[in-house]
């Protein structure tokens, strides 16, 4: 993850369900082309967070982890699909390209769980989320915007969920 820049914030969530409904704001933001990069251990919150994401963004699915299969579509009533990715199983850049992340990004936002396993095929911005365990309950969310839209969004964000830029 680069570092912090000036536009980046910290926030520490004391609960699953406080880190869902910190996703549920974000989601809310959320437009076709925005891509969000989820980095963090197993156990850090990645799928907890994206439960919420998904909700606040419009979609009724139930949102499961899509290690197994890559990626999970979630959709809502207008017929917009988040995609949600997740790279942890995938060997190389070459089998990423694969993909067809233009055709997932031109359709809905899309969500990289283990985005540092593919970042040559990632657009340049992106808002970067980065989750850390501390114990049972609470998880440490760093939140990077690299890009103007990014920057835009997470300002919207932060004033929505704690009426600051």
């Amino acid at each position: 993850m680069p570092v912090l820049s000036a536009n980046a914030f910290d926030f520490f969530s004391h609960s699953s369900e406080q880190t869902r409904r910190l996703g549920m704001r974000l989601g809310a933001f959320l437009q076709t082309g925005d891509v969000v990069c989820l980095q963090g251990e197993l156990g850090a919150g990645k799928t907890t967070f994206v439960q919420g994401l998904s909700s606040g963004w419009g979609s009724p699915d139930a949102v499961s982890s899509p290690t197994f299969v890559l990626v999970n579509v979630y959709r809502r009533a207008d017929g917009s699909q988040l995609y949600h990715l997740d790279t942890y199983r995938l060997e190389s850049a070459p089998e990423a390209e694969e993909l067809d992340l233009e055709d997932m990004l031109g359709s809905g936002p899309l969500v990289v769980e283990w985005p540092e396993r593919m970042l040559s095929v990632l657009p340049p911005e992106r808002l970067w989320i980065k989750l850390n365990y501390v114990d049972e309950d609470r998880r440490e969310l760093t939140f990077l915007p690299v890009g103007k839209r990014y920057i835009d969004l997470l300002n919207n964000f932060r004033m929505a969920s704690f009426g600051t830029p």
